[in-house]
């Protein structure tokens, strides 16, 4: 199934800045790893924000939250779910 998902990360300034480099790049890693395995199809920044829009291709609902709750800034997000459907008129096959 695939899912776009918005997320804003919402890092507080209190949050040493060491501690919120290493969760920076965990994310990366982890990101990364996703999208080689073709779980995190799409990543796409919004321009002038800590935010993204990106689309996801797991099994269903409970693989997508193991997904994202796995992500290390997971606890410094704000995420919202939108679950697609091939559309009739696309011409390319998802």
């Amino acid at each position: 199934m695939l899912y776009m998902v918005h997320m804003q990360v919402n890092i507080p300034a209190t949050l040493p800045r060491s501690e919120a480099d290493r969760l920076k790049a965990e994310e990366k890693a982890y990101a990364q790893k996703l999208q080689q395995d073709g779980t995190w199809r799409h990543l796409w920044r919004i321009a002038g924000q800590y935010a993204n829009y990106s689309v996801f291709d797991v099994a269903g609902n409970d693989a997508l939250h193991e997904v994202l709750s796995s992500l290390p800034l997971y606890p410094y997000m704000a995420i919202s779910v939108t679950p697609l459907a091939q559309h009739p008129s696309a011409i390319a096959a998802n």
